[in-house]
């Protein structure tokens, strides 16, 4: 028969006699081991091992659902630019309907017919989505460049040194077309490198940048004002149709200035997406990449600003679409996706529809889409600025 002391030395060696359950992770010299270590010292990799997969499946999904969404998301817009050109096409004071639309720009169709929808209507909503696509996608790079929101076209000064640029060579020089365009491209590259420098500390913090070219858009603006009000009166009607940003005299000639640049820096942009996306991992994580910061950055600013200055050119500053269509884009397709192409079609988008509101929001009224976009931008700026200064985006 076993002694009280035979049954403490069996219950110490070999567990637990009554069936009671001993802790979890204690080993059977009543040592309590490590958790996720085996009773001889070996750690247990079976959990791991069961979890991998799945944990390394779970980026590659999170990838593809992002990309599902952008493709769709893409998708919508694009049908949305198609409805709303082919509203563009039949809505004026000579309104026609969608079948003679498209017989028109079939070849079809009355001879006023023909010339409203292809020689009217057609360049100006030609013109309304190319110079949208330019302004988007300009916004885009500048605010991933900087990764700073308020880091746009508008705010920063680039559009307002073109327009400075602009209204001296239409007043001074009497320049337009494709002269125009190269006039504003060179001033808006000037403005750009004169940001950049000033910013530059060490490198380029995008609360600097912002606040340098807030001042480089106030000078911008005094020369505005100067050329207004020393150029003739007649040549200023001119200038100040140009200045609030419209499409009153889109033509063909215009469409092709912007297609023609358009083919050069739109592959250009797109040729650049990856390591503008390394960018925004921060200069420390892309320069362990490989990527040149430098070098890489001043490719995409010279590219984001020539995108902004062609459309300048041929429009005049168009207020907003650049700050808002980026975010916008970037909120539709989530997963901190780089949004290119979305902020692209939705800058066609906010034009489109810009541009008809402006038509034929008021009855007898026709109001330059320049106008529209900033009673529309004006707001979201003022709550942007709010929001970056609650959350500390600033900097």
């Amino acid at each position: 028969m076993p002694t009280p002391q035979m049954r403490s030395d069996r219950e110490s060696a070999g567990g637990v006699l009554n069936g009671d359950r001993e802790p979890a992770g204690r080993a059977a010299n009543g040592v309590s081991e490590p958790a996720g270590l085996a009773a001889n010292g070996v750690r247990d990799n079976r959990a791991a091992a069961g979890s991998t997969p799945a944990d390394a499946r779970r980026p590659a999904a999170l990838r593809r659902h992002g990309s599902a969404r952008e493709l769709r998301v893409t998708l919508v817009l694009g049908a949305v630019i198609l409805a709303l050109v082919v509203v563009s096409l039949c809505l004026g004071a000579f309104t026609l309907s969608v079948p003679d639309v498209f017989g028109a720009l079939a070849g079809r169709g009355s001879r006023s017919a023909l010339f409203v929808v292809n020689g009217v209507r057609l360049p100006r909503a030609s013109e309304a989505l190319l110079v949208g696509v330019c302004l988007g996608l300009s916004g885009a790079l500048f605010q991933s460049i900087v990764r700073n929101p308020l880091a746009s076209p508008d705010i920063i000064g680039i559009t307002s040194s073109a327009s400075a640029t602009g209204i001296t060579a239409i007043l001074v020089l009497g320049l337009s077309g494709f002269a125009l365009s190269g006039v504003v491209l060179a001033g808006a590259l000037v403005a750009a490198a004169a940001i950049y420098l000033l910013a530059w500390r060490d490198g380029v913090s995008g609360y600097r940048l912002v606040l340098v070219g807030i001042g480089i858009a106030a000078l911008a603006t005094a020369v505005v004002s100067l050329q207004l009000t020393r150029g003739r009166i007649t040549d200023v009607q001119q200038a100040l149709v140009w200045i609030t940003g419209s499409l009153n005299n889109a033509g063909w000639a215009e469409v092709v200035v912007l297609g023609a640049t358009m083919v050069v820096l739109v592959p250009a942009t797109f040729a650049q997406a990856r390591r503008l996306d390394v960018l925004r991992l921060g200069d420390d994580s892309a320069a362990a990449l490989g990527v040149s910061l430098e070098r890489t950055r001043l490719l995409l600013i010279v590219t984001a600003v020539a995108l902004a200055a062609v459309a300048v050119s041929v429009v005049g500053p168009v207020g907003f679409v650049t700050l808002v269509s980026a975010p916008i884009a970037r909120g539709l397709v989530g997963s901190g996706r780089l949004a290119l192409l979305p902020a692209a079609l939705l800058g066609a988008v906010v034009m489109l529809a810009a541009d008809l509101v402006g038509q034929f929001a008021v009855p007898g009224t026709s109001f330059p889409v320049g106008v529209v976009t900033g009673i529309v931008g004006a707001p979201y700026l003022l709550w942007l600025l709010t929001r970056t200064n609650r959350r500390g985006l600033g900097g």
